[in-house]
């Protein structure tokens, strides 16, 4: 069996999916083109060598319907003969990609592969591709009734069932902030961001960070998802998710060049980590978020290790109450846990999220020296994907 090893991992920077956000006026095609333009460059591949292109992408509705892996690669002027497929695996897609691209190079049916995701959620608004019918259909409704929750009440019931406070989450938001702050500050963005062209010019730093977040701040918030319905159905919630305290809806777009170890050092590249063990799971439908729990315990009895093995944890924050109830439940370190950040911070672009972490993973850990990192998404439907990568040295 052929090892897969992570050569390079690079992605846009972040920006706010507003109307006057950096990348608004960028195209997901031209977004993702850019990203996949720059790896193939820096890493002076021939991008005829390449096998696939598989693509994370959540909203494939309007300017992302039409397999935005492979109309970016041609957008970059890359060989017409290179092929890519579209994942949708919600939050955790390209982090799917990933495992998808890393276990192709451990089947022997492909030597190198890049795995990518590209999210515009200023252009194409999340819920889009269900033009407003009902998704579920009547055997499902009918199996889960009274019916699921979005995924904001979600997040209350999973901050109500392992106990969370209102400002336990605020304080975990803001410390997100201050952690992303300090990492932008250091410099420790700079090695995986690459510039983006925009008509409104160069785009080269995450405009989602706000160093002045402060818990007492996030209190002043409200919260979003009260209703009386829900509140008569789910009486132990306290209403505690604010947009505070949950992910921010971001442009983005990432990309992974991932090979066979043996082609690697053919080519004179240098592997710079190893996937040690790859999960996903299902868990309940109706908490929603809260899979990452067994697929974090499922990838650590696979890689045969602790948690205390560890040193880098990467849990996306698509609420305050994942994380911290994912630390609740498995007694992790708290230092260990988004060093540097997560998405309430540095945002969410569904798509493109699962390798936006699993970069700041990486040169996280090259940069404080440490060898093993764990990460894990809660997913749409109750889902999560796990990786254990481990850095070479």
């Amino acid at each position: 069996m052929k090892t897969p090893v992570i050569v390079d991992a690079i992605r846009s920077p972040m920006a706010r999916a507003k109307p006057d956000g950096a990348l608004a006026e960028v195209h997901p095609v031209d977004l993702l083109s850019q990203v996949l333009e720059q790896l193939v460059a820096r890493n002076q591949l021939d991008p005829a060598t390449v096998d696939d292109v598989i693509c994370g992408c959540v909203s494939q509705a309007g300017e992302q319907a039409g397999t935005p892996g492979r109309l970016a690669w041609l957008a970059a002027g890359l060989p017409t003969h290179v092929p890519s497929t579209t994942i949708d695996r919600k939050c955790g897609s390209s982090q799917q990609a990933v495992h998808f691209a890393a276990q192709a190079i451990m089947s022997g049916m492909q030597d190198i592969v890049i795995a990518c995701g590209v999210e515009s959620m200023s252009r194409v608004p999340m819920g889009s591709s269900r033009m407003g019918k009902n998704t579920t259909g009547p055997r499902f409704d009918e199996r889960y009734a009274p019916g699921l929750v979005g995924q904001g009440v979600s997040a209350d019931l999973v901050a109500a069932k392992w106990g969370l406070s209102r400002s336990d989450l605020d304080a975990y938001a803001a410390r997100s902030h201050q952690r992303a702050h300090a990492a932008q500050s250091s410099g420790g963005f700079a090695r995986e961001i690459v510039p983006i062209r925009s008509p409104l010019g160069l785009v080269s730093a995450d405009e989602t960070i706000r160093a002045s977040t402060t818990p007492e701040k996030l209190a002043g918030l409200k919260a979003v998802f009260e209703s009386e319905e829900l509140s008569a159905r789910f009486p132990q919630i306290q209403w505690s998710t604010t947009a505070g305290n949950a992910s921010q809806m971001t442009d983005g777009a990432s990309a992974m060049l991932i090979m066979s170890e043996e082609r690697a050092l053919q080519l004179g590249l240098r592997p710079r980590a190893r996937f040690v063990a790859f999960d996903v799971v299902g868990d309940d439908p109706l908490y929603m978020l809260t899979a990452p729990i067994p697929a974090t315990q499922r990838v650590l009895a696979k890689a045969r290790m602790l948690l205390g093995d560890i040193a880098h944890y990467e849990i996306n924050e698509a609420f305050a109450s994942v994380p911290l109830a994912w630390q609740k439940e498995l007694g992790a370190d708290g230092e260990r846990l988004n060093p540097r950040g997560g998405a309430i911070a540095l945002g969410h672009p569904l798509g493109a999220s699962g390798l936006r972490l699993m970069t700041t993973m990486l040169h996280a850990l090259e940069d404080s020296g440490e060898r093993y990192g764990l990460q894990s998404m809660c997913e749409a439907g109750g889902m999560a994907n796990a990786t254990i990568i481990e850095v070479l040295r």
